[in-house]
């Protein structure tokens, strides 16, 4: 199962001083629950734990990515230039890797993370530790291509803090419940036409 989705902002090695990673969007299916932690429990205090979370989880990705960049001898301005909206996003060149989480390092459970920068969006899938990493991998790629597609997020005018509800629809086909779907092209194809059909591009 997919605990969390997650998209944070990714910045190039060596910009410390640019600001700091931001998640700028995050899905948690299922709350989880410190069960040694003797105080009441509050809507309130369970949000407070998974941004905490969440966030732990972004740095976490972004630090991965950066040493990636570091070791591969690239850095942000070795992109191909974006200079068109309609231009395809270049996922297949995009950074990519896993890690694991150590129960208590932030969830009480041992998890596995699987994540993918693209540009400057960082794209992160909280994993359990016996889920199928290809099925992930080929999964995240899928969402990561549909919301730029769909949220047209290399417009100039492109707000991704202002489209959660087009997130939550693509999430809610793609990745149901937090479950991984075996899909076929032909039903990502039928998929996709119902999201064009409800925003068209």
């Amino acid at each position: 199962m997919v605990h969390a989705f997650l998209i944070h902002s990714l910045r190039a090695p060596h910009v410390e001083d640019v600001g700091f990673c931001r998640v700028l969007y995050s899905c948690v299916f299922g709350a989880e629950k410190s069960l040694d932690d003797p105080r009441p429990h509050s809507a309130e205090r369970d949000r407070l734990l998974r941004k905490e979370q969440i966030l732990a989880v972004a740095r976490q990705a972004e630090c991965m990515y950066q040493l990636q960049q570091q070791a591969s001898g690239r850095s942000s301005t070795d992109l191909p230039p974006q200079s068109s909206s309609d231009e395809p996003v270049p996922l297949h060149e995009a950074s990519h890797g896993a890690f694991r989480l150590a129960a208590g390092d932030p969830f009480r459970e041992p998890r596995t993370v699987v994540w993918l920068g693209v540009l400057s969006l960082g794209f992160v899938l909280v994993l359990d530790t016996h889920e199928n990493l290809l099925l992930a991998e080929s999964t995240l790629r899928l969402l990561a291509r549909l919301i730029f597609d769909h949220l047209r997020l290399l417009a100039p005018s492109a707000n991704l803090l202002l489209r959660a509800d087009r997130i939550e629809a693509i999430l809610a086909r793609f990745l149901p419940h937090g479950q991984l779907l075996f899909l076929n092209d032909q039903f990502v194809q039928g998929l996709e036409k119902e999201l064009s059909a409800a925003w068209p591009l």
